[in-house]
């Protein structure tokens, strides 16, 4: 288009006033997301693993397709610098056979490999590859040195296999073990112009996933995920929650205040955060001590006017950064380990700010998604996975279905 007549003050705003009217699009979505905590000791349930001269494939699904990917890999927790050797993505099917022409090896600034520092994320380059929305991949990566305790999420819910020592990237093998944490990746990012944004999931271990069939992405976020999907609404869903995870003191994962900027503001286009966290924190300061304790960490004498401020001070950065926080009352707890009355009173005084308040854009009701209609402060029977604290497939996919579309239309 040309412009007459107009000076270059003119021009300028001219170019402002058609930029303000083209439609905003975004491009780079995290499609999927795994927040890393630190290693919690090298012995027990929760030990950290480490690797040395090994391949290690890892199976995960996405949720906003895209005509490019990049991988963003983590050593926010390493004891030294994390050097990759090789890597690559590969669609993979229904059955975990590999679609074929769908194989793209990774580089890192053209390399063929990365030397990632200490404490630092690491992104890969782009790489054309057309994956369809809900895609499941396979991420293969060698790890040519010793990694000391890994950067890992611990629930991963999904398949990650070991192989035997050397360089295994593209090549069939035995795995020499198994498990199902994320090791060294935290983001999948897509360049999807239809996509609206990101929407982050940000929790604890219910929104985690513990309690849900491993492999079967039955998740909440997942069950969101597939529901904006077939609603037609292209929103990228990225789950941050870490198991064990409160809002104001570290559990298995620094506190969600500390880990908010890394684990939500550095995603791609976040429009959206779910806000549902807290129970924790409830549980632990209020509770008998008999529910999940980590060696070495601690529990502040918290009241419930600071967890509102907690609430509070993570509303006020994502608004910053214009992001839309819609919450949810903490969850019924009645029966779990660390139940009390006093942890009840303060779960009902929080959640009475959550509704009223105002201070949230939107609001979600997961708390009566999983509440048992005879009895609210306690769940569903068949809602949850037997410790009355975290949801089975059923209660996560009530909680999922329970949330309006419609929430996402006001970005």
């Amino acid at each position: 288009m040309r412009f007459t007549g107009l000076n270059g003050v003119g021009l300028a705003a001219a170019a402002l006033c058609l930029a303000a009217a083209a439609p905003a699009q975004a491009e780079w979505v995290a499609s999927w997301a795994a927040a890393p905590h630190a290693p919690l000791g090298t012995e027990g349930p929760f030990a950290a693993a480490s690797y040395d001269n090994v391949t290690l494939s890892q199976i995960l699904r996405l949720s906003e397709g895209g005509s490019s990917v990049r991988l963003r890999f983590s050593n926010r927790y390493g004891p030294a610098q994390l050097e990759i050797g090789a890597a690559r993505i590969v669609r993979i099917d229904d059955a975990g056979k590999e679609v074929p022409g769908t194989s793209r090896m990774l580089t890192f600034g053209g390399e063929a490999g990365a030397v990632i520092p200490r404490g630092a994320p690491f992104a890969s380059d782009a790489v054309q590859l057309d994956l369809p929305d809900l895609a499941r991949v396979k991420v293969e990566f060698y790890l040519p040195k010793p990694t000391g305790p890994c950067t890992c999420h611990l629930t991963g819910m999904d398949e990650l296999a070991v192989s035997p020592p050397g360089n295994h990237v593209g090549k069939p093998f035995e795995p020499a073990s198994k498990a199902q944490f994320r090791a060294f990746l935290s983001a999948v990012e897509v360049d999807s112009p239809d996509a609206l944004g990101t929407i982050v999931a940000f929790g604890d271990s219910i929104t985690d996933g513990v309690g849900s069939t491993p492999g079967a992405n039955r998740r909440w976020p997942d069950i969101l995920a597939h529901r904006l999907q077939e609603a037609g609404k292209d929103w990228a869903v990225a789950n941050a929650a870490i198991s064990g995870n409160r809002i104001l003191s570290p559990g298995m994962g620094e506190a969600a205040l500390a880990r908010f900027d890394e684990d939500v503001l550095s995603l791609p286009n976040v429009k959206y955060l779910i806000l549902f966290e807290g129970v924790n924190d409830i549980g632990n300061r209020f509770g008998n001590r008999g529910g999940p304790q980590l060696p070495g960490l601690d529990q502040p004498q918290i009241t419930v006017e600071q967890m509102i401020a907690g609430y509070m001070q993570i509303i006020e950065r994502a608004h910053q950064k214009g992001i839309k926080v819609i919450g949810s009352p903490i969850g019924p707890y009645k029966g779990a380990s660390y139940w009390t009355e006093e942890g009840e009173a303060a779960r009902e005084k929080i959640n009475q700010w959550i509704l009223t308040s105002g201070a949230f854009d939107g609001l979600v009701r997961f708390d009566t998604a999983f509440a048992d209609p005879a009895d609210p402060q306690k769940m569903r029977d068949g809602y949850h996975m037997g410790d009355h604290l975290h949801g089975s497939d059923a209660g996560l996919k009530a909680v999922g279905e329970s949330i309006d579309l419609k929430l996402f239309d006001k970005y």
